[in-house]
């Protein structure tokens, strides 16, 4: 008799998605009427954080290596691991979610631009367009319908676009109504030239002049200018704080118990993404890399940036254990995005004013629109 083979191992269970929170996370969110989008790349999820009640929920919507999101008016953005995807608010559509009278946003697929993988990073809508930092060719880009990306600036020590990730530009900061600033993590020309000096080559790029405002970071990203302040997370430290502009200086406010990475504000409160970081090559030698494992965290923490502290967090844990983006999405507590309902993305239709003004009476229509 053959032997037989043994057999086939059966599959792990993914672990689970699981949190806990303060009590005063789902209170901040209730109290602006705000929720807060996620993103991990490495657990491939779009995360919602919801108010319900005293609790948060934690909602979560599988993605392709999600990292950079974009929000404008009705409008989101998702930057995935070979494409950009757009999604557009539909309120015709929020009675039909469950359970009813739960939601008061709904996002629907509207568009998806195949960029390749380029290691797209922060967005941001400028006047209606969507720009991004291409990390892979060093540049920052908008869409096209003709091509994987339209280049549109790249730092004046990038001699030529290759895709060699030479200085691993990835935060961008509007300002009136325009990208001001950038961070990269070195200042250099060479393929992964920036792996070289991680620990504390990371700059500050002014994009209208060029200009290198401030040098001696520490992994940074995430610039953003609020209340007439350029903050960023100087994330090898785990830090957030603000920029003097004229001077380079950097002055932290609070250090984090993980990389910071993901910045959004509401009111005093800074939303800041902390991600426990990989024994890998890429995180090694900074700083936070070398506090024990235990003591490095994976969440949002809400930071009050008047009193200088934290007032709350939300802790992910098991699969869940880096993030990206932070985003708050103002204007809803209780957001959806629709991904896997067949019948809704079947039977709702998104039409200029005028077609649906003629088909009011038609049997069986459902009428949707973007106001």
């Amino acid at each position: 008799m053959s032997e037989q083979p043994d057999p086939a191992p059966v599959p792990a269970d993914p672990p689970p998605l699981r949190s806990s929170h303060t009590s005063t996370f789902p209170q901040i969110l209730d109290h602006f009427g705000v929720s807060v989008l996620v993103t991990t790349y490495q657990a491939g999820h779009l995360i919602i954080l919801r108010p319900d009640g005293p609790v948060l929920n934690t909602h979560f919507r599988m993605f392709q290596r999600p990292m950079g999101l974009a929000l404008a008016p009705n409008r989101l953005a998702i930057g995935c691991e070979v494409e950009i995807k757009e999604f557009h608010s539909v309120p015709a559509v929020v009675p039909q979610l469950e359970p009813p009278g739960k939601h008061d946003a709904a996002f629907l697929p509207r568009t998806a631009y195949a960029t390749g993988d380029v290691q797209i990073h922060e967005m941001a809508w400028v006047s209606g367009e969507l720009w991004f930092a291409n990390t892979l060719f060093s540049c920052l880009c908008t869409r096209s319908e003709y091509y994987s990306f339209q280049p549109r600036w790249r730092p004046s020590f990038i001699s030529q676009l290759a895709p060699e990730d030479r200085c691993h530009l990835n935060g961008l900061a509007v300002v009136d109504g325009r990208i001001k600033y950038v961070t990269a993590l070195g200042e250099t020309d060479e393929r992964g030239g920036w792996r070289k000096n991680k620990r504390d080559g990371g700059i500050l790029i002014d994009v209208e002049s060029q200009q290198i405002i401030a040098r001696g970071l520490s992994m940074p990203h995430s610039p953003r200018w609020y209340r007439d302040r350029l903050w960023l997370l100087n994330s090898g430290a785990g830090g957030l704080g603000w920029i003097d502009t004229a001077t380079g200086r950097y002055e932290q406010i609070v250090e984090l118990p993980g990389f910071t990475r993901g910045l959004s504000f509401a009111g005093p409160y800074a939303f800041v993404g902390l991600s426990q970081v990989r024994e890998s090559a890429i995180f090694s030698g900074i700083a936070i890399a070398e506090r024990p494992a235990s003591e490095r965290c994976c969440g949002v923490w809400v930071v009050d940036i008047d009193a200088r502290q934290v007032v709350a967090f939300v802790r992910f844990e098991d699969a869940v254990q880096e993030i990206f983006a932070v985003e708050v999405l103002a204007g809803s507590r209780y957001p959806e995005v629709v991904l896997d309902n067949r019948s809704i993305l079947a039977n709702t239709y998104v039409l200029p004013d005028d077609v649906v003004d003629g088909m009011e009476q038609v049997s069986g229509f459902r009428q949707a629109t973007l106001k």
